[in-house]
This record gives C-alpha cells, structure tokens and sequence, in this order.
C-alpha cells in the first residue's frame, strides 16, 4: 500500500509560534473535515502531511454496506496502513520536522470497539498490542468536533458514494466514543474546537481564527466555540 506522506515544501516562511508545534494532530469524526484542515494547514504553513488513505482500503465500501460481515478485515487494513505510515515516519525521522497528521494511532481502537464482536476485538487487540509502534507525543492535538446531523449534511456534502449509506446511529455512537476518548486523554496538550459555526476549510477568515487559537495556545486543555 502507498503512505500519504510528502516532504514539507521549503520555500513557506513558518512563523515563530510554529516551532512551539512542530507536530500537530488534526483529530475528528468521519465527516468532520480533519484531513481537509491538514492539507491546508500543511500548504499555508509548509507542513509535511501525513494522511490516512482511506481510498486505498478495499474493505471499506462493503463495510459500509455490510458492517457485521467486513468489520474485520476492514479494521486490520487501517491498522497496518497506520502502522506502515508511522514505521515509515519514525524511519525518516520526520518528528523532527513540521509535520501534520489526520490520525493518531491510539485512538484506533475506539472504531474496533464499536464495530467488532467480543472474540474479534479480543483478536484485534491481542494484534495492536503485538505491533504498535512506540511513537513521539505530537505537540498537539487539535479535537475537531461536530453534531452528528452536522456530520450527516458535510458527508452528504462532499459526495463520497460508498458513504452515503452511513447511518445517524453509527456517528452518534462514534462521536460520543470520541467524547469519552479524549475526556480521558491527557498524553499531549489537547484543543478542542466546535465547528458548528465554524468553517475553516472553506472560509479563510475561519481557518485564520483557529489558526489564532492554535497559535495562542498555552497549557494542557483548552476549549474554543466561536459561537460561547
């Protein structure tokens, strides 16, 4: 399978609070936009992406017709796609770059646990224990989150057919396994962003105000809602 990562481009002059943060970690539901907001951050900022390739996953689309069937294999493809991706990574020493990702490998099994029976979350478990890589803590983690009708709309939205038959009931259950997740998660300093009335891939004024928050950021946990 082929990593979604490509070096940062060296002309882009970063500025000064981006030394603070040489690796960030956009996070998210599905739908969310996460993986749109790395790829402009990498551009406007001269970050090294570094993706999630859900396109190259060949269990993806039946899964979203039949979960039960294709939860399995569709949950270990992801897993050795990350594996490879953060293998590859810790190879070229890229944490010692600008480098932006659109997943953390820790969070991968909150989607097993949702998915998966007993005995094949035991199985998946028994396998991501056995093969995780130990990894740097990124500099921060920026938790984007979104209603799951805002989620509903942004993936009918962006067109992608084998998604359009995800139901309202699997992103409720994912966003609040989301929640509990990083309610609990204190390995690096942690924004979490509502995007209700937020747009920042679209809209540049937006992206510039979470740019702000990111670049103003201080401490363990913060909170931002433009709407509060």
């Amino acid at each position: 399978m082929s990593l979604a990562l490509t070096p940062a481009p060296t002309t882009v002059s970063r500025p000064a609070w981006t030394d603070r943060f040489r690796s960030i970690v956009f996070e998210g539901p599905i739908g969310v936009g996460k993986s749109s907001l790395a790829l402009k951050f990498a551009d406007r900022y001269g970050y090294a992406p570094l993706l999630e390739a859900p396109q190259e996953n060949p269990f993806l689309a039946r899964f979203y017709r039949d979960s039960a069937r294709y939860a399995l294999p569709t949950q270990l493809f992801f897993l050795f796609q990350r594996i490879d991706q953060l293998r590859d990574l810790s190879q070229r020493d890229l944490f010692s770059e600008h480098l932006v990702s659109d997943f953390m490998i820790e969070k991968d099994p909150l989607f097993a646990a949702l998915t998966l029976t007993d005995d094949e979350q035991v199985l998946y478990q028994k396998i991501y224990e056995s093969l995780r890589p130990q990894m740097p803590t990124p500099d921060l983690v920026v938790l984007l989150q979104a209603s799951p009708a805002h989620l509903i709309e942004r993936i009918r939205l962006r067109g992608i057919p084998m998604e359009q038959n995800m139901s309202s009931e699997y992103l409720t259950r994912l966003s609040e396994a989301y929640t509990q997740f990083f309610h609990a998660y204190d390995e690096a300093p942690l924004l979490i962003v509502n995007t209700a009335a937020l747009n920042p891939i679209d809209n540049d004024e937006d992206f510039e105000t979470l740019v702000q928050q990111i670049a103003g950021f201080r401490g363990r946990r913060s909170f931002f809602n433009l709407t509060a």
